[in-house]
């Protein structure tokens, strides 16, 4: 799959012009995950857009903390343009588990595809009317006007999502999802429908715990 900045990648998703539509691809569980579930997460967005990381990741906290499952964006620990380049890991998850966090959601866009479609067009003809058959301009000019709305083509765009949990004790992936998202209208709406569809099939996979 062809590799995109997740800086551009986001910036589309902002320029999008349809209502957004989410689904899951797939999902994988480790099966040396917990069985107890998690209930307190770490949530960054991988990207450089601020304005998409402060959405997404304050949309999915408030959902998760609404399902009972205690939740925090990353901007305190990972503040914008923060680099991994010279900085000390275990200082990081040191402040990640400080804070109270048992595992990590990481939020990235992985690739972003084309798709040209075509829309066909319809017609619709004028009912007949029977004064109107006496001459023939009558006749022509009431049967003659035709609806036609021709057919054109148009282009989705579409978003490919992942979203992996790790453990932050061990750093062990123990869940990965991949999503793809269609003509999202904005970064709000496509945030809102992003997070209700992620942590719905976290829910659903049995790693996170309500209270």
């Amino acid at each position: 799959m062809r590799r995109l900045s997740t800086l551009f990648a986001f910036t589309l998703i902002v320029l999008g012009s349809c209502s957004p539509s989410v689904k899951i691809l797939g999902s994988w569980t480790s099966p040396s995950m917990s069985t107890t579930g998690y209930d307190d997460l770490f949530v960054t967005a991988l990207t450089d857009n601020i304005l998409a990381r402060q959405t997404v990741e304050q949309d999915l906290d408030n959902l998760l903390n609404e399902k009972g499952v205690h939740a925090q964006s990353s901007f305190n620990i990972l503040p914008p343009g923060f680099k991994t380049s010279g900085v000390d890991k275990n200082e990081v998850l040191q402040k990640i588990k400080a804070l109270g966090s048992d595992a990590i959601l990481t939020v990235a866009v992985l690739d972003q595809t084309n798709e040209t479609r075509y829309v066909p067009g319809s017609t619709m003809y004028s009912p007949m009317g029977y004064g109107y058959y006496g001459r023939f301009w009558g006749y022509y000019s009431y049967y003659n006007p035709v609806m036609y709305d021709p057919g054109y083509y148009t282009t989705d765009k579409n978003y490919y999502l992942e979203a992996n949990l790790y453990d932050a004790e061990t750093e062990e992936l123990v869940w990965s999802s991949q999503s793809e998202t269609t003509n999202p209208a904005s970064i709000e709406t496509f945030s809102k429908t992003f997070s209700e569809t992620i942590v719905s099939q976290l829910i659903k996979d049995g790693l996170i715990v309500k209270d």
